[in-house]
This record gives C-alpha cells, sequence and structure tokens, in this order.
C-alpha cells in the first residue's frame, strides 16, 4: 500500500523506538534491515498497531516490531503485568510454563526476569509443560497468576502469551482490561531489568519442584471413575503429541496404568517447526493423518492426538471390527461422548449417595452436576445435561469463562459441583483443579470411556448413535475467512456491521431470519457484551458469526438439528446447505 509522508514518519519513528529498545539481535536486525531496504509495506504490518489481548492473551507472528511476538513485547506486557499485581498484591508471585514453539523458552525467561527485577516471586517450569499443567500448579503453588508461552494449535510462525489468575483460569474482566491498559502504556525506559543469576541469588526466580508434576499426575489417577476397569486393560491407544508437550505427560499417564501407547515416532520430540504437518491441530485430518496411519498398523482401539501446549484433544475410533479404518470425531461428537459418559457414571456412582467415590468432590451425591458449554458448541450437550438431571450453562468462548463457573460452583451456598466443561474447538475438562482445557486427564476419561463401553459389548460409534436417537440428531460446520493486515482489520469491522444491520423478517442466505441477537449491543442479558452475532433462521439453522480471538479471521459456525427419525434427509442435504451458507460469505 501506499503511505503518506505522515504515516511513513510514524512507522519510522515506531521504528526506531523499537531497534532501540529490543535486546535480542535477530529480531533487532529483522527491522534494522526492512529500515535499510525501505520496506514500508513490511514495516507499516510490523508497526501500524500493538498486539492486543484477546480471548486467549497475546497472539502474533514471531518477529520484530510492536505487531509482532518478539522479546521486548513480552517484557513491554511482563512489566504492565507486575505494575497490576504490585497494585493489588501485597507479595504477588507468578508461576511461569512455555511449550515447544520457536523461542518459547526465550519468551518464559524474559517474562520470568521482567516479573523478578520488579520483585515478584516466579516459579518457572525447567523445561516445556502443558497448559493443564500450568493452571494446577497456580492453584498447588498458590500463586497470584501464571503465564504460558504459547500460541497451542496455531502455524509455526506464530507464539503467544496466556495470562492466568491465582484461581488457575486466563484472566477474565477486569484484570485483562486492566493488564491491557498498563501494558499499552508501558514505555521502554519503564521495563525493569535483573540478570538472572542475581534473581536466583535473590530467591526471587525458582524452579517449579518436582512434585508439582507428582500432584498432578495423583489428581489425574484419581479423577478415574472406574479406576479398576482400566487398569491393566488389554487396549492399544495410538498418540501423536503433534511435535509439543504432551508427549511425556500422556505416555505417563498411560502407563501408570499399563495400557500400551504406540506414539508416531516422527511426532515424538518437541520441534517448533512442526515438520510433519502444515497446522499442528488435532481437529485437522491432515495432523492425525500419521497417527491414524499407526493405529491401522498396531490395531489401536482408540487414537489420541493432542496440540502443542496439549489444551485439545483429538479422536479418532475404529470404523470396523478389524480395525483397518478409523473415524476422526469432530469436537461436538466428542464432547456430546464425554458429557453422556461422565453425567452417566455420576448418575450410577454417586447420586443421592453420602459419601461418595473419591472421584468426585464432598457433596456431589446431594448436589446438582453442573455442565459447562461455549455457545458455539453444539446444543446436543445441553440436550443430554438437562435430560440427566444436570445444568448446562453457555458461555461466551474462551475456557476463562468456564472457569468462572467452577469458581461459581465451588461456593459454600452453591447447588450445584462442576462436572463437565467443553468447546466444540477440542477443549474439554473433567477435572476441577484445572481451570483449562485439559488434554491429558481428558485423554484418560477418554480411554475409560472406551473400555466401559467396550466391557458391555459396544464401540463409542454404537453410543454416539444412541445418544442421537435419544436426544436427536445434531451436526455442526465451522468456517473461517481470513483477513491479514490493517485492511483486514477494516474488513472484518465492515462485515461484522452488516450482520448488526440485519433484523428479524430480512433475508439472508436466502432464508428468512427469525431472530437476531447481538451481543455488543448489551441488550442480551444472558451473556456479557461481546462481538458476536447470533442468527436464528425460520427454516431451523442457527448461524454464530464472530471474529477470532486470536486470528485476524471471522469465524461462522452453522448449527443443524432434526430429530431421530429425520437424520437421514438431514444428512442428504447437508453437503448442500453447507456449500450455500459458505459461498455467502
Amino acid at each position: 500500500m501506499a503511505l503518506t509522508e505522515t504515516q511513513r514518519k510514524e512507522i519510522e519513528a515506531k521504528a526506531r523506538l523499537y531497534v532501540a529498545a529490543e535486546r535480542h539481535p535477530v529480531f533487532r536486525k529483522e527491522v534494522e534491515d526492512a529500515m535499510s531496504a525501505d520496506a514500508w509495506d513490511d514495516l507499516f504490518d510490523r508497526f501500524y498497531t500493538q498486539l492486543a489481548f484477546g480471548t486467549a492473551g497475546m497472539r502474533g507472528v514471531i518477529g520484530g516490531g510492536t505487531n509482532r511476538i518478539n522479546p521486548y513485547m513480552v517484557r513491554k506486557v511482563s512489566q504492565g503485568l507486575a505494575e497490576y499485581l504490585l497494585a493489588n498484591e501485597g507479595s504477588p508471585s507468578v508461576a511461569i510454563a512455555f511449550d515447544s514453539r520457536h523461542y518459547s523458552e526465550e519468551f518464559a525467561k524474559q517474562a520470568a526476569l521482567v516479573l523478578c527485577a520488579n520483585g515478584i516471586h516466579v516459579f518457572l517450569y525447567d523445561t516445556l509443560r502443558p497448559v493443564p499443567m500450568l493452571s494446577f500448579a497456580v492453584r498447588h503453588l498458590h500463586a497470584t497468576a501464571g503465564i504460558v508461552v504459547t500460541a497451542s494449535h496455531n502455524p509455526s510462525k506464530y507464539n503467544g502469551y496466556k495470562v492466568y489468575w491465582s484461581d488457575g483460569g486466563q484472566v477474565t474482566p477486569p484484570h485483562d482490561i486492566e493488564i491491557a491498559k498498563l501494558a499499552n502504556a508501558v514505555a521502554p525506559s519503564d521495563i525493569a531489568s535483573i540478570e538472572e543469576g542475581d534473581a536466583r541469588r535473590a530467591d526471587l526466580l525458582k524452579f517449579i519442584p518436582k512434585e508439582v508434576d507428582e500432584a498432578y499426575y495423583r489428581m489425574v489417577l484419581g479423577s478415574l471413575r472406574r479406576p479398576a476397569l482400566v487398569e491393566g486393560s488389554p487396549i492399544t491407544v495410538a498418540y501423536t503429541p503433534l511435535h509439543g508437550s504432551g508427549n511425556v505427560p500422556v505416555r505417563h499417564m498411560l502407563e501408570q496404568v499399563g495400557i500400551r501407547c504406540c506414539v508416531v515416532h516422527e511426532q515424538e520430540q518437541p520441534d517448533g517447526a512442526f515438520p510433519t504437518v502444515q497446522l499442528p491441530n488435532p481437529e485437522s485430518p491432515e495432523a492425525m493423518r500419521m497417527v491414524i496411519a499407526l493405529a491401522k498398523e498396531v490395531k489401536a482401539d482408540i487414537v489420541l492426538g493432542t496440540d502443542p501446549d496439549a489444551d485439545r484433544l483429538g479422536i479418532a475410533i475404529p470404523c470396523n471390527a478389524g480395525k483397518t479404518d478409523y473415524q476422526l470425531l469432530t469436537g461436538n461428537q466428542i464432547a456430546a461422548l464425554l458429557c453422556d459418559y461422565v453425567l452417566e457414571t455420576w448418575k450410577e456412582l454417586a447420586r443421592g449417595k453420602e459419601p461418595v467415590p473419591s472421584c468426585y468432590v464432598q457433596g456431589a451425591g446431594s448436589k446438582t452436576p453442573l455442565c459447562v458449554k461455549s455457545l458455539v458448541t453444539t446444543d446436543l450437550v445441553k440436550r443430554i445435561a438437562q435430560a440427566g438431571g444436570a445444568v448446562c450453562r453457555d458461555v461466551l468462548t474462551g475456557f476463562k469463562y468456564i472457569a468462572e463457573q467452577i469458581a461459581l460452583s465451588q461456593n459454600p451456598d452453591s447447588d450445584t459441583f462442576f462436572l463437565f466443561g467443553c468447546e466444540e474447538s477440542y477443549g474439554y475438562l473433567t477435572v476441577p483443579a484445572v481451570r483449562d482445557k485439559d488434554a491429558v486427564s481428558s485423554a484418560m476419561c477418554a480411554v475409560e470411556m472406551m473400555c466401559w463401553y467396550a466391557s458391555r459389548g459396544m464401540t463409542l460409534s454404537d453410543r454416539l448413535n444412541q445418544i442421537y436417537d435419544t436426544y436427536g440428531y445434531s451436526t455442526e460446520v465451522v468456517f473461517s475467512r481470513d483477513y491479514e493486515g490493517a485492511e483486514g482489520k477494516a474488513k472484518m469491522e465492515s462485515i461484522m456491521a452488516d450482520f448488526r444491520r440485519k433484523r428479524p423478517g430480512d433475508l439472508l442466505v436466502d432464508r428468512e431470519i427469525k431472530d437476531i441477537y447481538d451481543l455488543k449491543s448489551g441488550k442480551c442479558t444472558e451473556f456479557p457484551v461481546a462481538d458476536v452475532v447470533i442468527i436464528h433462521f425460520s427454516s431451523g439453522e442457527k448461524l454464530i458469526v464472530r471474529p477470532s480471538g486470536t486470528e485476524p479471521k471471522i469465524k461462522y459456525y452453522l448449527f443443524l438439528t432434526a430429530d431421530p427419525g429425520g437424520r437421514a434427509a438431514l444428512e442428504a442435504s447437508l453437503d448442500g446447505i453447507v456449500t450455500t451458507f459458505k459461498s455467502a460469505f
């Protein structure tokens, strides 16, 4: 794009400030080279804005500039976090973890040293750990906050910075808003610094002790509802960590219960380049291709895949008794199966009983189970929960909102207890000791679930069909449109504004709008204000539209439901419906 002289001067000033503030030679040189080459388009993209907190913290492309993630931006945000902690806590402490991505360990160390330079005690993992283990560690260590350096399932060019609060969940308002304000106001000269050796000698910087890992593993083992059924079960699990942090904990847990686990050798070791996949996301068939090939070879009973920070879990199941082919389950199908299993198990083992088995919280026998799902997750979960006597609450996208509901359920006067949380994007939680998606404990729950149905002569596919026959058939399609750069940001705002101008009775995708809810208007009291539009059509479809909180894209969630007898007709027309909706946006 052609920049005006004023724009060039503004961008050049920002670039020079960054070069002066960035200590890392690789990132500094990127910007210096762009300035020397008069690469104004590149410089504009690096500096026209700065990374902001979204639903999952700060996330961006690795590189030099304020619109990139780099040591300077990590230090800047960490200084803002430090100022917020010091203003609100008497003696704050922070636990920090990182995944296998490029520069994750470096970013984690930079965050730790800025916090230490502000007099804040930091507990830092000595090697990569999953998101759920950090969430658990924050609670176990009674830390004020936590940080995970990760970009979850995004492509290898990305990294990110998630902030957690003392409850182990990601920060929510007002914490995230205030941290962002302070971080945005930080000037380079405001950022405190200290050498690592000085921080350790002052007892400000410590490694997280192994005892925390052991406590997490004990918690996961203790969460098994039918441990005797799982321990020593003669099944085979095929697993891929997709070059990420799940490799050690998932395999350790399966080993603890004596289950054979076969791992994709080429995807076993941590590698931020993710060389065997285009996208390290277990919801991607391409990412799960190698583990499914392994499953066919070893005749696996269940296939598991975790993303780089091991908060998302993908599952595939055999299509036939010979295990010659496998079906990848969708995130919504996994959510429905897990919700159904943990609820039915509670009804059998704990409802109306006192005391309850140790896998449940005290009083779970007399309280109402609480299931929490994001509003873009299948409504089949709600139908299962309500039919089983549970309360099901919808929350905004972002597992931090599920964590909020867990905390509320633990109030002394609450008549509910947390049983299950889920997001359609392959995130599940079956344990209240963690306050974020947990692929490790969810993997163990999924293995237990498979063992249980196998003991009754059923497959997970059989049970899924029973669920559809009982509660109605649901299918969902998620698609997105990317909008990179400054022009893309403006385009996204324009598209969302167009949706907000729609009214009941208007036509959209050749269908009449029955109801439309704009969460940004503040009129929908069920949810906080959010950049989300929910559209119900007279023909029965539901469409939810929202910009991604972490990537430059708009996401579209299409929901289709049929009575048990209408499944075949819906499946027959599904491709045409989906094509129509996709071509409209």
